[in-house]
């Protein structure tokens, strides 16, 4: 009864343990959120992505090359 147990607790064990627990609640919260109906589809989000994000001959980006344009010599 008076041996004491020397139980030794490294970090590496801690970081283990938190690094996995993170891991479970992020997957936790991701398969709670991925069973909710979204307004938008995968799909969608994934054509907007892909869409140019300018026109090229939009006003906005005539006047930036038109203003920044150097002046001839």
């Amino acid at each position: 009864m008076n041996e004491r147990r020397n139980t030794i607790i490294r970090r590496r064990d801690v970081l283990l343990v938190v690094t996995a627990s993170a891991v479970a609640a992020a997957a936790g919260a991701g398969a709670g959120a991925a069973s909710t109906p979204s307004a938008r589809t995968d799909r969608a989000v994934r054509r907007d992505k892909r869409r140019p994000q300018y026109q090229a001959n939009s006003p906005e980006v005539q006047d930036f090359y038109r203003v920044n344009r150097y002046p001839g010599k």
